[in-house]
């Protein structure tokens, strides 16, 4: 599939998900022993580890469909480029998906840090400096609302992986950026580039 098909097929599943209309595929023992000997997902996924957001499932995906990595607030360091990488070099994936969501709490703690100009100590500072660029960005374009704040972390993400991902760019795989409504089920696309 193209990177273009792979979204829209994301985005029906996703609608199935929504609906209550599921088809649940893969999810069975013949779908683990076919993937026992190697992976082959159609995309990779950068997600918050919110555990509100289960992308295989939101998606109504199945075992093997989705390469996931997730992290606080989605944020992108070197390992999480590097497992983007590895999805587009080694497993082939024609599509990655930066999604972030509704009430993200990480995001809710940068957006805290940038309005308060106070940099929380301990780990939670990790997140908090990995996602205030996308507040400040946000803020600069008047958007204040934690619905316009998330959705600019998303696209500003996806431009994020597709700019510093060298194997994105080589391969001309397709980005998108989503954020997942925690009230809908739905996922909105936020920013979208299929390839060169």
């Amino acid at each position: 599939m193209t990177s273009r098909e792979v979204w829209d097929a994301l985005l029906a599943g996703n609608e199935r998900f929504a609906t209550d209309n599921l088809a649940t595929p893969h999810r069975d023992t013949s779908r683990r022993n076919e993937i026992i000997s190697g992976q082959d997902p159609i995309a990779a996924v950068v997600a918050c580890s919110d555990s509100r957001v289960p992308v295989e499932l939101l998606f109504d995906a199945g075992l093997g469909d989705i390469f996931v990595i997730r992290t606080a607030g989605g944020c992108v360091d070197s390992a999480v480029s590097a497992s983007v990488e590895y999805a587009v070099d080694v497993l082939g994936v024609p599509l990655v998906l930066f999604l972030s969501h509704e009430g993200c709490g990480a995001v809710g703690a940068a957006v805290k840090a940038v309005n308060n100009s106070e940099i929380p100590y301990g780990l939670t500072r990790v997140f908090v400096e990995k996602i205030a660029p996308s507040v400040i960005e946000a803020h600069s374009k008047g958007h204040t609302d934690p619905a316009e704040i998330e959705a600019d972390h998303a696209r500003i993400m996806a431009e994020h992986l597709e700019d510093r991902a060298p194997a994105v760019k080589a391969r001309g795989v397709g980005v998108v950026g989503a954020r997942y409504r925690l009230d809908t089920g739905r996922v909105e696309t936020v920013y979208e580039h299929f390839g060169s």
